[in-house]
Order: structure tokens, then C-alpha cells, then sequence
């Protein structure tokens, strides 16, 4: 359900020991060795989640069962620099297939030397979905983008990804 209101985008960012091709490629080919496995909305449990990497692709879970849960569409594939994704998760994690009812997530990549690399994330277009307050709350906060670019940090550099708290 639409909000009257405008959110505030969501904007963190983290920077990588890492060059600019293998962050987008941790990022995007490597999803599911950051992604957590607490972060899912399959009622069938979570085995990984993927990146289709192309415009029109999808942004999906798969549970041991094969099973799929779709969160979103692949708006912008501009590999090594920029992501962007439709989220279609409300504020309760439900799956919305209408796209004008989609926020989106941005992720740009930015090269600040030969091995060090500078993500940008930002979650806007919040105020589309149902109960957007809650959503811009929930991934605005640690278990949602500042611990998810911690472990997709952890990725980039070779460490297991750390634990959200």
C-alpha cells in the first residue's frame, strides 16, 4: 500500500581491500557466501541466494527443497560500477510482484586506488511498499545494511563473513 509520505532513502557504505571487479563480483556472483541464512522469507528454510546477472534478471531465494521466493528485479547490471535492484518485500517481508509497489537498492562501486574499493548502498523509494516506516527502520539498522555490508566486507577481504548481532 502506498504511503502519502516521502522516507528517507536508506544510505550506508563500506570500504573493501579489494579492487572494484572483485567487489562487484563478490557482490553479485557471490551473493550467497555473505548473504545470511537468517535473512530469508521461504517458508520451506534457506539455501542460498542469487543475483541473475543481467537487466530483467531476477533477485531471488532457493530452499534445500528448490523452492524459490523472488525479492526483486535486476534493474541496472553496469558491471564493475553499479547495481540496481527492485526490492519487492514490504515491511512484514512479503513478497509484492507489482513493481510500482517496489523500493530500490542501488549499489555503486568505487575505485579509490588499485585494491581498495568503496561501496555505496542506497534503499530508496521506500514509501511505495506497505508499512515502509517499519521496513526503512528494519534495514536501515544493524541486522539489516550496516551488518550486511560488514559480512559482504568480510567476503570481499577472504574472512567468513561476520555473525549479525
Amino acid at each position: 500500500m502506498k504511503q502519502d509520505l516521502t522516507i528517507p532513502a536508506v544510505t550506508r557504505s563500506v570500504t573493501v581491500n579489494a579492487s572494484i571487479e572483485k567487489a562487484f563480483s563478490v557482490f553479485t556472483e557471490r551473493f550467497a557466501a555473505w548473504w545470511p541464512g537468517s535473512h530469508q522469507i521461504n517458508p520451506n528454510g534457506y539455501e542460498a541466494a542469487y543475483i541473475e546477472p543481467r537487466v530483467g534478471g531476477r533477485w531471488y531465494e532457493r530452499a534445500p527443497d528448490g523452492t524459490e521466493c523472488d525479492w526483486g528485479t535486476v534493474l541496472a547490471w553496469e558491471p564493475p560500477n553499479r547495481l540496481l535492484l527492485t526490492w519487492q518485500l514490504d515491511g512484514e517481508y512479503t513478497y509484492d510482484p507489482d513493481q510500482a509497489h517496489a523500493s530500490e537498492v542501488e549499489v555503486r562501486f568505487i575505485a579509490e586506488g588499485p585494491s581498495t574499493t568503496r561501496v555505496e548502498l542506497v534503499h530508496g523509494k521506500l514509501e511505495r511498499l506497505a508499512h515502509a516506516a517499519q521496513l526503512a527502520e528494519s534495514v536501515g539498522g544493524g541486522g539489516g545494511w550496516n551488518g550486511l555490508l560488514r559480512r559482504f566486507a568480510d567476503a570481499a577481504e577472504g574472512r567468513e563473513p561476520t555473525p549479525l548481532g
